[in-house]
């Protein structure tokens, strides 16, 4: 068998160490890059509705391959440890402080569980009282931290069950939780290794019954995981007061949603329910949603949705009957919902897409009609008896309308109040702002018939944030607050008296890290400070950042995030630089909207984990965030052109960095993640403008997603030319130019499994590219460990070495 191994090597013209793998242990990036990447994080304040107080959430810059390797079961599209029983992928803090908003002191609450990692915070309804998860080896607890004597407890054991989600909500009384709590009777988990099959999986699909699903991952596979799937989700309902006192509330079952009446009279409660499905994930399972008092007593069944494996095409397609079920914010028990009139099927023309109904306690007479709208429903913001602000949008022609309508005249005409492409950030009139209301509820902030509409306020000569007065009777704006800096950017975070012209912002600029202030936009004074979180990217001053305008050669306008080293001569450019760009595709429909620069030069250099600033410290120039836009106006879809306007948009980056001098344009390399690593195979594949290319967690080969991707809503039968067009998969017999391919291992995103990589770069391989493969164990499509993450930026350092700052011409 050896000699015949061998002979086959021989005979096909291959050598053993082709088909090698390299034996490498975690290595970390150079100096430079490193003792920037290895910092500690800024924590995450939650502030109170009212502004007096916040929680300062602290948590590690990084998880650790520990963290990764916990167990893991993936069921119906989660992703569940099956000991702790919580997402397997949660994030956590490790510690809590306290801050008094007109106070610079940080105080530590006490009573905190060691080696802490909690999670699912919030405030009791009157913000006295914080709660959270506190996640141990064996399952979650909950814990309460008293804002007055700052001391924290645990109330119950570790036996929450978090499988869905948050595993608790606070009662309306603020005295007590209803807690998902894992049944005593739980079934202990099956092995699939432990069950022999009494038979083959078999699935079904009927005539003209069609089901063009995406590539969903982490899918029930068998019986054994149908059961292990209940056994996970499955929950008692317990009432527990601040003291730990627990008392049954409601029995075993599959609960997926709770949630109070703003009276806090009814819950709205939903469950799972079978048939399950072995083709798409959990939430398109059967569930049927109930209403109960709060006592826990049925009061009516308000849907019954069935299991849907099967919608028509489209992403404006949805299924029919009732969906989005809430509660009204500005009422005590009123439930409202969405119900389509096409049934459900985009392609199918008609004057009004959905219906909006609505049904108010004790729930015992018929729903009654509330408004109706052009486009898919997109949500309601509640303001009173009177006022209502309602959202839909049609992702074909990137409209969005915003309706007034009367909640209690149903016959009065809907107004359209704005009607706008919603990738037009220029005219983008902002969102009507809410404040909390007698029920703890948000509700439109209004006075006098007027609301309140904060915005971006991106324009072509940059960011300008306003807050303009809405009046509902004329229909006419009022700017009330606009920004004025030119050197900073400022985010306003909230509003707090539009009248007296008090905001809280955040400001950053290119060398003050983000914080938090009280801004007066009325009284003629400095910004109070709120936060004072210090820089940990010292090492980053100096360098140069400048938001850089050009054009591609059909006219369509493109921006991108210009870094270069801090020791560079910008005078004199003797040194021509080496060149990393970073970059993400982006679908339009007009030329305008794609050509907008929404970038604000005055934000902090603040590099993230997997940031290619980091290269700007190993003297490269960085071009991050570069504008790839694909547009197809009119009856032309982006993808149809996509290969032509994605060099075209290379093109053109290259172009505009060289003409400034900085670059030598042979040794530039492009990256990208997910879809920019698959716009980076492309780019690679079509034109010689790169040295080397960087591609992370992308996939490659679009017959493998034949149901649609990124923003394609056709089909590859439908299209099989933009499919095999746009795969770099088809290709790799023009591919030659370096391409690192890095991937998690357990990627969990639609579309983009880990094969994806394996294969393209087996097919690349065959055809003797540069290439090489970089598999993280543990990760999913964000990297999360240290590990990983430093081994990723070692990895990308070397390759970006070797054949570009190096490059031999």
């Amino acid at each position: 068998m050896k000699n015949l191994t061998l002979t086959l090597f021989f005979m096909l013209g291959l050598s053993a160490p082709t088909f090698g793998q390299e034996k490498l242990d975690y290595q970390k990036p150079p100096k430079e890059i490193l003792e920037v990447a290895d910092y500690e994080r800024a924590p995450i304040p939650k502030m109170d509705s009212r502004l007096t107080k916040m929680v300062l959430n602290h948590y590690n810059t990084y998880d650790t391959l520990e963290d990764l390797a916990m167990p893991e079961l993936r069921l119906a599209g989660l992703r569940i440890n099956p000991i702790t029983r919580i997402e397997s992928t949660m994030s956590y803090y490790n510690n809590l402080t306290f801050k008094d908003f007109k106070s610079r002191e940080e105080k530590q609450i006490q009573g905190l569980p060691s080696h802490a990692r909690i999670a699912y915070l919030t405030w009791s309804p009157d913000e006295t009282q914080l709660a959270f998860t506190n996640t141990t080896e064996k399952g979650v607890e909950l814990w309460v931290a008293d804002m007055t004597t700052l001391q924290a407890k645990c109330l119950t054991k570790d036996n929450l069950n978090a499988t869905i989600g948050r595993p608790y909500t606070w009662t309306k009384d603020g005295k007590g939780f209803i807690v998902y709590i894992r049944p005593t009777d739980s079934p202990e988990l099956i092995s699939n290794s432990e069950v022999l099959p009494k038979g083959p999986i078999v699935s079904i699909s009927e005539v003209g019954k069609q089901s063009p699903n995406r590539t969903y991952q982490d899918l029930l596979q068998n019986p054994t995981d149908e059961k292990n799937f209940e056994t996970l989700v499955n929950s008692e309902l317990y009432y527990i007061d601040l003291e730990g006192n627990a008392t049954l509330w409601a029995g075993k079952d599959l609960y997926t949603d709770f949630s109070f009446s703003p009276d806090g009279e009814y819950v709205l409660v939903s469950t799972f329910t079978r048939p399950y499905s072995y083709v798409v994930p959990a939430y398109r399972f059967p569930t049927k949603t109930v209403v109960l008092t709060k006592e826990g007593k049925l009061v009516k069944e308000i849907n019954h949705k069935p299991l849907i494996e099967s919608m028509p095409k489209g992403f404006m397609s949805t299924y029919t009957g009732k969906r989005s079920i809430y509660w009204r914010a500005d009422e005590p028990a009123t439930l409202y919902w969405a119900e389509a009139q096409d049934k459900g099927d985009a392609a199918n023309q008609v004057e009004y897409r959905d219906f909006i109904y609505q049904l108010r306690a004790p729930f015992d007479g018929e729903p009654s009609f509330l408004t109706k709208t052009i486009n898919r429903y997109a949500g309601i913001t509640w303001g009173d008896t009177n006022t209502a602000i309602v959202y839909d949008q049609w992702f074909d022609t990137r409209n969005q309308k915003t309706y007034l309508i009367d909640p209690s005249n149903p016959e009065k005409e809907a107004e359209i109040l704005f009607d706008y492409n919603y990738q037009d950030k220029y005219k983008n009139p902002g969102d009507f702002d809410t404040e909390r209301n007698q029920y703890d509820r948000y509700v439109l902030r209004m006075k006098a018939g007027k609301a309140y509409l904060v915005g971006d306020g991106f324009r072509p000569d940059g960011q300008f944030p306003f807050v303009d007065e809405y009046n509902f009777k004329t229909k006419k704006t009022n700017r009330i607050f606009e920004s004025k800096y030119t050197d900073k950017s400022l985010d306003i975070s909230r509003v707090i008296d539009p009248v007296r012209g008090e905001y809280l912002v955040r400001l950053q600029s290119q060398t003050e890290y983000p914080n938090y202030y009280i801004y007066n936009a009325k009284k003629r004074i400095a910004p109070i400070p709120v936060t004072f979180f210090k820089n940990p990217f010292e090492k980053l001053a100096g360098v140069y950042k400048e938001v850089i305008q050009y054009k591609r050669k059909d006219g369509v306008p493109l921006s991108g995030t210009l870094y270069l080293p801090a020791d560079y001569d910008r005078t004199a450019k003797t040194e021509k630089l080496p060149m990393f760009m970073w970059a993400y595709p982006t679908e339009y429909k007009d030329i305008a909207s794609a050509g907008q620069v929404t970038t604000n030069p005055n934000k902090f250099i603040q590099p993230y984990k997997t940031s290619p600033i980091y290269w700007v410290l190993r003297g490269y120039a960085v071009l991050d965030d570069a504008a790839f836009p694909i547009v197809g106006e009119g009856n032309e879809e982006p993808n149809d052109t996509f290969i032509e306007q994605l060099v075209a948009n290379a093109e053109a980056a290259i172009d505009a960095v060289d003409e400034l001098g900085y670059i030598d344009r042979d040794k530039v390399a492009v990256g990208g993640h997910s879809y920019g690593a698959f716009m980076t195979a492309n780019l690679l594949s079509h034109c010689n403008l790169f040295a080397a290319g960087i591609a992370r967690s992308g996939a490659y080969n679009r017959t493998l997603t034949p149901f649609g991707f990124q923003y394609e809503q056709r089909t590859y039968w439908d299209v099989p030319e933009v499919y095999n067009t746009m795969s770099p998969f088809m290709h790799v017999d023009q591919m030659k130019t370096p391409l690192l391919l890095i991937h998690g291992a357990n990627d969990n995103n639609t579309g983009t499994h880990t094969m994806q990589s394996e294969r393209y770069f087996n097919a690349l391989k065959g055809f003797g590219a540069p290439t090489r493969l970089v598999l993280l164990p543990f990760e999913s499509h964000s990297y999360k460990a240290k590990e990983s993450i430093f081994h990723m930026l070692w990895e990308q350092d070397e390759w970006l070495d070797k054949y570009v700052k190096n490059r031999k011409k």
